[in-house]
């Protein structure tokens, strides 16, 4: 297996784990919830959107698919959806960011909104990875040259994502001892 797509993979194992925390804190939320939980539940969306949405995907969409639809005809609908995902996803976490804000503001009242819409983000989610791990990867495998890879694998390992192990930058060195002291494993300690 080639760097990035290791790298991808360990990136969606990373995501999956946050996605599971984001979940089990939101649903696990009584009544109006705590400041805590809500501080928190914004730290993890904001990574999900500082990492997976503007440094995993553009990589995805600009560099691997453009190479793998140069490369074979017979993922041109799946890289087209995927895109497609892409987009949807990064305005779908703006739904999940508006639908805590509302339950935070607005009390009991948006609970079940806002529990539905992280159920559904995590849904689609979980099925764009899949996709990408089961049918993507195999075909880059198999299609893309050594040029493509030299060029693919040097892209992704820039990423760094702290969630893959890597030392987060000074700018990031908070938010992700934050979010490791306080959400529950896989993702933290708390």
């Amino acid at each position: 297996m080639h760097q990035a797509n290791r790298i991808i993979h360990d990136e969606h194992q990373a995501l999956a784990a946050m996605l599971h925390a984001l979940r089990s804190i939101g649903t696990g939320m009584k009544g109006a919830g705590s400041p805590r939980e809500f501080s928190l539940l914004r730290a993890m969306l904001f990574y999900i959107d500082e990492f997976p949405e503007r440094l995993h995907h553009p990589k995805e969409s600009q560099l691997l698919f453009p190479r793998l639809r140069a490369r074979s005809s017979e993922c041109s609908a799946t890289l087209d959806r995927l895109d497609d995902q892409h987009v949807f996803l990064e305005t779908a976490i703006r739904k999940v960011e508006r639908a805590l804000l509302a339950y935070e503001q607005l009390g009991e009242s948006r609970r079940e909104t806002f529990i539905t819409t992280i159920e559904q983000y995590i849904a689609n989610y979980r099925g764009h990875m899949q996709l990408e791990e089961t049918e993507i990867m195999p075909l880059a495998e198999r299609v893309l040259t050594v040029e493509d890879w030299d060029e693919i694998d040097a892209a992704f390992a820039a990423n760094r994502d702290p969630l893959t192990g890597h030392e987060p930058s000074d700018e990031y060195r908070a938010l992700f001892r934050r979010i490791v002291n306080e959400a529950p494993a896989p993702i933290g300690l708390g």
